[in-house]
């Protein structure tokens, strides 16, 4: 993760933080809201998103395949490691927040696909400076790797990647971020309509105290 996107990330953690503190306050002064309300919608446990699940296995391969082509001590190992828990943990913290925030969600879910963009762009550069082949869309291979993807378990994806070639891991590596792609695309278009049906925080505060006022 560049500077840049960490400090953006550091600046929505202390956002989240002080919108927390401002629903305790609001809480302390008003009472918890009524019973039919939803100012707070519980998101559930991050492990249900099938793109949290994929998330992390694609951190478990990238952490084989970097210590496994690159020497120690190459940065290449650090760099595409924080890439991939970038993207898992942006995940677990963007479904939390969106609990209070549905706008600092989908701000943490858009640092996890640009991680994850970060992370394809260093396989496939992996696979072209070694002069490997990456696999076209309509091979056998590209086919039968996304059914994989979309089907088998974790661990026996993890498995079959830890028998396999290193130009092999990659392109395996590859389909599934193109998978995890699509299902954050999918994720935030979801997200970005709750927001505009909805509205924030401020918008739901106010709309539940006129409601109040009304009765």
């Amino acid at each position: 993760m560049n500077l840049r996107r960490l400090r953006k990330l550091k600046f929505s953690t202390i956002f989240t933080k002080l919108l927390k503190f401002s629903i305790f306050l609001y809480i302390c002064k008003k009472g918890w809201p009524m019973k039919d309300a939803t100012l707070i919608k519980s998101q559930g446990d991050h492990r249900n998103l099938i793109c949290y699940r994929k998330a992390e296995l694609i951190y478990d391969i990238t952490c084989h395949f970097a210590y496994s082509a690159f020497e120690r001590g190459n940065r290449t190992i650090d760099q595409m490691v924080q890439a991939s828990r970038s993207g898992k943990q942006n995940i677990i913290e963007g479904n939390a927040d969106i609990e209070t925030s549905i706008e600092m969600g989908i701000k943490l879910i858009n640092v996890a696909k640009a991680s994850f963009k970060e992370l394809l762009a260093d396989y496939e550069d992996y696979l072209r400076v070694n002069g490997y082949e990456q696999w076209s869309d309509d091979s056998d291979k590209f086919v039968a790797m996304r059914k994989l993807g979309s089907d088998g378990s974790n661990q026996s994806i993890l498995d079959i990647a830890k028998s396999r070639s290193l130009d092999t891991i990659a392109n395996m590596a590859i389909i599934l971020l193109k998978q995890e792609d699509y299902l954050l695309h999918k994720l935030l278009t979801s997200l970005s309509k709750q927001f505009l049906d909805e509205g924030g925080f401020k918008e739901k505060m106010h709309r539940m105290r006129v409601e109040r006022r009304a009765k």
